[in-house]
């Protein structure tokens, strides 16, 4: 049966989400749940198929607004648009989103499909930075896990010695004709009896299990270019997966990429708008009444800025070049400074003496902005 959980909750991702983001959330999903990760685990491919159907509905301009607007109900009946993930193979899921996954899964895309050449998985991880990696570039190792070629029985799933028997229900062609929805036509997919490799193996190696390949860890380094923002990703070309033991048992073909996805870590000081940084800066009213040169701290080193007499709690003042670069032009936003007037704790008994002495020198009707909220209280009180 169809989920019945909310796409958006499947994805892990918020309603206002663009396509890319979509895209990005199912596409560590699928990885994380695929079959060939998970073998004999029920749950790991019901999530697996679930992600699938949320990210067909949620990918596909119309269909989202239909769901937005009449929720799984707009699905269901006689015609719906929306598969029944559940009762499908992963392979035929996995030639549906062949431009996620950077290509099929061999054996279930017709002529087409076989002329092109076999490419494997694309991979992601994520790496944290701090915005000063982010003004200046950073390098960093990154680990992760991929599915390789078994060096035992170089990719095709026998002990050695012995070799795959060809599939006899596809007779060695990796796919069968299926009835579709309602029984109105026919589709190729990947035959489920061989998985789309056109061979079973009988006597399974036993370093893979016959399935021709194995989980290997890598470690790798990766420059981050300055400038790069929260989300975006670093394309590691060829440091993907190889195409898989359907397409082409050996690996022969063309690997997929790896995607750094970067996470900018929140700073004390500094909240990043684009190329800009913005920085509240406290200053005494004293400073604010009559004026002061203060010191600016910047990701850098600190850089003076002049504060002019009667500035106003929230003034903002911009210092050109102290922001972050731009990924494309490399070059810098700016930084600018909310004051933020303080207000003093503890005062000496000097201190209070002499703002006492000041406040008698103070006349509240003189300043416009004091005069109109006293009057509007006063119009406010009827008198």
């Amino acid at each position: 049966m169809p989920t019945t959980r909310d796409y958006y909750e499947v994805l892990g991702v918020e309603r206002t989400a663009d396509g890319e983001e979509i895209k990005r959330a199912y596409r560590r999903l699928a990885m994380k749940h695929h079959p060939d990760r998970n073998p004999d685990d029920a749950e790991a491919e019901a999530a697996f198929k679930e992600c699938a159907e949320a990210y067909e509905i949620l990918s596909d301009d119309a269909k989202r607004q239909r769901y937005d607007q009449f929720g799984h109900d707009a699905f269901r009946g006689a015609g719906s648009a929306a598969h029944d993930f559940s009762r499908m193979n992963v392979d035929d899921i996995f030639s549906m989103f062949n431009d996620i996954f950077g290509g099929g899964r061999g054996g279930g895309g017709g002529q087409r499909a076989q002329r092109r050449t076999a490419r494997g998985y694309d991979l992601e991880t994520e790496v944290d930075l701090t915005l000063k990696d982010v003004l200046t570039g950073a390098e960093r190792e990154v680990e992760f896990s991929r599915l390789d070629v078994c060096d035992t029985c170089t990719g095709s799933g026998a002990k050695p010695g012995t070799e795959p028997e060809t599939c006899q229900t596809c007779a060695g062609q990796g796919k069968v004709q299926q009835q579709g929805l309602g029984g109105m036509f026919r589709m190729v997919v990947a035959c489920p009896h061989c998985r789309g490799r056109g061979t079973i193996v009988k006597d399974k190696c036993d370093t893979c299990r016959g399935k021709g390949r194995v989980s290997k860890k890598r470690k790798l380094k990766v420059k981050i270019p300055a400038g790069v923002s929260e989300g975006q990703a670093v394309r590691v070309q060829g440091e993907g997966e190889p195409p898989p033991p359907e397409a082409s048992p050996t690996g022969a073909g063309v690997r997929g990429d790896l995607h750094v996805v970067v996470r900018v870590v929140e700073h004390d000081l500094f909240e990043r708008e684009g190329d800009h940084l913005l920085l509240e800066m406290p200053i005494s009213f004293t400073q604010a009444a009559l004026g002061a040169e203060v010191d600016v701290p910047t990701l850098e080193e600190s850089t003076p800025l002049t504060i002019p007499k009667a500035t106003q709690f929230g003034a903002m003042f911009k210092i050109a070049g102290q922001g972050l670069p731009n990924l494309r032009t490399q070059r810098r936003g700016d930084l600018v400074v909310i004051v933020k007037i303080e207000t003093p704790k503890k005062l000496t008994s000097k201190q209070e003496d002499l703002l006492r002495e000041f406040a008698e020198t103070e006349d509240k009707h003189v300043n416009p902005e004091s005069h109109g909220f006293f009057k509007k209280i006063a119009d406010l009180l009827g008198g």
